[in-house]
């Protein structure tokens, strides 16, 4: 099987808190970051399906509201197009009311207050590719792009970044938390003609270092990155050491899961649904509109 080159191209925008309460309202408690062991936030995916949403509720329209109506065929399916009555919608709310100067600065040292003692969560984004061997264990080069920075983080691990991979988000050491949006993939060493450095560098690397026996750890491609940068890196492997077994259960879940569904998918594969688009004319200038929507 040939190596699959990954590539993610990914643009975050983080919110900062919005609080709408009047600004004499205290905001929570401080709680800045304090040491502790790394740990995993949140779930990880097993491959149980989540619980069924409830229905929705089916938008009717009377055949009496629809004023025109036009149907094509494509691609197996019936797409209709319908004009409607227009239906009454409920009027926009207010704007809010703003602050006085005073009540504002109040407001804006409070949220500054907050922000130093509740530090957001760092966006980190990777890419990882594992190649497995009959051999020998598995190891995992690691590109990795830190939330605001340009330099890129190359390294080597001894970890198989396959189980890794269900780890969404997670606290380093330091109390730090670090969401993780990842692309991985396996490649055969089986299937390669030769492992040598001209063939790893499509993979911007050269041969996988030779790892020591027992925990996974990790070695860096070029200059070391910053303590900070440093500290998500360390917390992947602490949690692949110590979560190890929860790791693996919760990845061959995954996999149990994805190859009944691509078994269920090719049993029965999903039929074109006919859809239906409703509209109608909206009038901004108040004066009648047309069938089409234009003024008559």
């Amino acid at each position: 099987m040939k190596p699959i080159p990954l590539l993610i191209l990914a643009s975050v925008v983080c919110f900062a808190p919005v609080f709408s309460q009047d600004a004499k309202d205290s905001l929570p408690a401080e709680t800045a970051a304090t040491p502790t062991a790394a740990r995993i936030l949140g779930s990880i995916p097993d491959g149980t399906p989540p619980p069924p949403e409830p229905p929705k509720p089916k938008f009717i329209v009377p055949a009496k509201d629809v004023l025109e109506s036009k149907s094509i065929q494509q691609g197996g399916r019936t797409i209709t197009v319908r004009e409607i009555k227009p239906i009454a919608l409920p009027p926009p709310p207010p704007p809010p009311e703003s602050l006085t100067p005073e009540a504002e600065a109040i407001f804006r040292a409070r949220v500054a207050a907050y922000r130093e003692n509740h530090p957001r969560t760092k966006m980190a984004f990777i890419s990882a590719t594992v190649f497995r061997s009959k051999d020998s264990p598995p190891r995992t080069l690691v590109r990795c792009w830190p939330e605001g920075k340009r330099e890129t983080i190359t390294y080597w691990s001894s970890a198989d970044f396959g189980l890794i991979s269900g780890i969404h988000s997670f606290a380093d050491s330091a109390g730090a938390n670090h969401a993780m949006l990842m692309g991985w993939g396996y490649a055969d060493i089986g299937s390669m003609r030769e492992i040598k450095a001209a063939r790893l560098k499509a993979y911007g690397a050269t041969v996988p270092p030779a790892f020591p026996d027992g925990k996974a750890s990790f070695e860096i491609i070029g200059a070391p990155p910053a303590a900070e940068d440093l500290a998500p890196i360390q917390a992947l492997h602490d949690l692949y050491n110590t979560e190890h077994a929860r790791l693996q259960s919760a990845f061959e879940g995954r996999e149990r899961a994805r190859l009944e569904r691509e078994a269920f998918l090719k049993a029965n594969p999903p039929q074109p649904k006919d859809i239906t688009l409703n509209y109608w004319s909206v009038n901004l200038s108040g004066q009648k509109a047309g069938a089409k929507g234009g003024a008559k």
